[in-house]
């Protein structure tokens, strides 16, 4: 065998070994990513599938976090052995706005907030934030947004920190049960119409659509008096409520980076649509950038333990991901009423 022909047997031979070695840590990886998050699957096939998946997915994270200029970085989470369609097919589009609807005398009009707001709020901190919670693939991300800013503003209202229960507004805010889309303002108005709801302890979250249960419809655990608009893409108004309490408001999360979204200031690339639902709890600024806190319900495994952090002052009316575009809050002037000894 001549020298030439040696270099190129010895040049495949450790090429073969650094696939080979690659394939090894991916699957390594994806060995304990499973174990992690408790993922099987119904076949070796599938399971070879989904790790292909998993791998495209895990480049594109060392890719962007690889740059170096950006304010925040990806990571591996759930939904990394999905493909972005298929996330976006299971997890996204559950909000349909009415930009128009009206509450009546339910509606309480945004109030003109007097005095000066703090340079940097976070609700968590002062106890009026429940845990992060799982929507599955159930997509109603308006029933965990609307869930949450009641608890918030039970709590700071002087009643107690209560999980409700998302499953009554699935089951019953709307006209009929269904794991689809809705709106915050629409069960802000089941509550205060049906004189307020359950807690998640009593009717619990099964990540699908029931029938409405009438005798937990009765169950008032919590209440709230009606609810309030924020102004269309008026970011000083949106930050005077955040000010007050935490806020319902739209997100745009198609892009990837949303999705895969792990530390840092989330700036972009994102669309300026009202794709899914988030709670704001909070705004500060970071290394230079002022931001948003807000709460997900992609369970705390996601993201800053369930939180991303998104960019405001952009110079957008719209902000970043259309965050500004549409928002609304809960109002709550009296106590809950006590909660029964059956709950």
């Amino acid at each position: 065998m001549n020298i030439f022909a040696i270099f190129v047997l010895i040049t495949l031979l450790s090429a073969y070994l650094c696939i080979s070695e690659s394939s090894s840590d991916i699957s390594k990886l994806f060995e304990t990513w499973c174990k992690e998050h408790g993922k099987t699957y119904g076949s070796e096939e599938e399971k070879l599938q989904r790790m292909q998946v998993f791998e495209d997915n895990y480049e594109y994270v060392k890719q962007h976090n690889s740059k170096g200029n950006t304010s925040y970085t990806l990571g591996l989470n759930p939904f990394s052995d999905l493909t972005h369609d298929e996330f976006k097919a299971s997890y996204l589009g559950g909000v349909t706005v009415s930009a128009n609807l009206r509450g009546g005398t339910l509606e309480i009009p945004f109030p003109d907030y007097a005095g000066a707001i703090p340079a940097s709020i976070d609700w968590r901190q002062k106890g009026a934030v429940t845990g992060v919670k799982y929507q599955g693939t159930c997509n109603v991300c308006w029933a965990f947004s609307a869930a949450a800013a009641i608890e918030s503003i039970n709590k700071i209202a002087g009643g107690t920190l209560v999980d409700v229960s998302e499953q009554e507004l699935v089951d019953c805010a709307n006209f009929r049960p269904r794991c689809a889309t809705g709106y915050m303002d629409t069960a802000f108005q089941f509550v205060v119409k049906n004189g307020g709801i359950d807690t998640l302890k009593d009717y619990p979250y099964v990540a699908k659509a029931t029938s409405c249960d009438q005798a937990k419809l009765k169950k008032h655990a919590v209440t709230i008096d009606g609810y309030t608009k924020i102004p269309q893409n008026d970011e000083q108004a949106l930050l005077r409520a955040v000010a007050n309490q935490p806020v319902s408001a739209t997100v745009c999360a198609l892009s990837k980076e949303f999705e895969m979204y792990n530390q840092g200031v989330f700036s972009g690339p994102c669309l300026a649509c009202n794709s899914h639902a988030v709670l704001i709890v909070g705004y500060g600024s970071e290394n230079g950038k002022d931001y948003w806190i807000a709460k997900n319900s992609w369970s705390n495994k996601w993201g800053r333990d369930g939180y991303i952090y998104i960019q405001r002052n952009t110079g957008d009316p719209k902000g970043l991901c259309g965050i500004n575009m549409f928002a609304s809050y809960p109002v709550k002037n009296t106590k809950s009423n006590p909660l029964v000894s059956s709950i």
